[in-house]
């Protein structure tokens, strides 16, 4: 397919997640993007009849833009396979294993990219373990501070900051509220940075690389998503061989987990520069507020013009 040759894309964004608002931004931005590069884009909230529609119309290729488990736990991918439609983003099986935070950092930890040490617990241990015995073996074991958030989901809901024991029941409470299992991991202080990975079929590229310094110290679910609570730098202020650690740091993982198109990883830097892997997301926001057109725009790339560039990637791979 020729690359000025007008698309038929239908970008799916909305969904059921407790990220929908977010997903709905995102999805009118790659939809304003894809417009702008003349291609003929409809946004569509899934629902009961979308799968028969997609059958029937057959658009050249689906952006989903479904933050949360509707768009990133691999399920939805799997259908749009079944199908047989081409779409942006990581296939089913790299999807779930990036959804799964502990299996992406072990996977990560495998191809030797350092990751804090971490004890996943699923509701039924503290049933059977007792809440209290369990909490104390997890504080002597990882220490403090420690970070606690669920085993699965983004924009950072549900995730509490650690600093003294008494305040460990309730971070546990909140991870549960979004997840069966939660996560928890020593806590590494540093600078946080953000990588978005590319691929528009010529190899993952790592953008450079955005750092974050929340007004509030917390990179917290509002600090995302509204303006001015969040100061982004963009390249990070990071020295020249530890930005290329960093970066490479970021492909490794992309690739680790067979990731495709597009993605974020999102790492601590700490005092000696070693970059230290958190989670992976296979589905970037693109809000006005979001890291990845950050990067787009420090690259020197057109978002409208990558965004059309990854939609053909998708269909050239099927």
């Amino acid at each position: 397919m020729a690359e000025n040759e007008a698309l038929d894309i239908v970008v799916l964004a909305g969904g059921i997640s407790h990220e929908r608002d977010i997903s709905l931004r995102t999805g009118r931005r790659v939809a304003d993007g894809l417009n702008s590069r003349g291609h003929r884009v409809s946004l569509r909230d899934p629902d009961a009849t979308l799968l028969a529609a997609l059958g029937e119309e057959r658009p050249d290729v689906v952006w989903p833009a479904l933050h949360g488990a509707s768009g990133e736990d691999g399920a939805l991918r799997a259908l749009l396979e079944l199908i047989g439609v081409p779409f942006v983003g990581s296939k089913t099986d790299a999807a779930r294993l990036a959804w799964s935070k502990p299996t992406a950092k072990t996977i990560a930890a495998r191809e030797g990219v350092d990751t804090p040490a971490w004890v996943t617990l699923p509701k039924d241990t503290f049933r059977e373990l007792g809440a209290g015995s369990v909490l104390e073996t997890v504080l002597s074991g990882l220490g403090l501070p420690l970070v606690v958030k669920p085993s699965q989901g983004g924009s950072a809901q549900g995730v509490t900051i650690v600093t003294s024991p008494d305040e460990l029941p309730r971070a546990m409470v909140d991870a549960y509220t979004y997840s069966e299992v939660a996560l928890i991991e020593r806590k590494i202080d540093g600078v946080e940075v953000s990588v978005a990975v590319v691929d528009t079929g010529d190899g993952p590229d790592a953008l450079p690389a955005v750092e974050i310094e929340p007004v509030d110290g917390a990179y917290t679910f509002d600090a995302r998503y509204n303006a001015g609570e969040t100061r982004f730098f963009v390249p990070a202020r990071l020295d020249p061989s530890v930005a290329a650690d960093v970066a490479r740091a970021a492909v490794t993982v992309h690739k680790a987990l067979g990731l495709r198109h597009l993605s974020r990883i999102d790492l601590i830097v700490d005092a000696a520069g070693t970059p230290w892997f958190l989670e992976a997301n296979v589905l970037p926001g693109l809000t006005e507020t979001s890291i990845m057109p950050q990067a787009v725009a420090a690259a020197g790339r057109d978002a409208g013009e990558l965004y059309a560039a990854l939609a053909l990637a998708a269909i050239a791979e099927g």
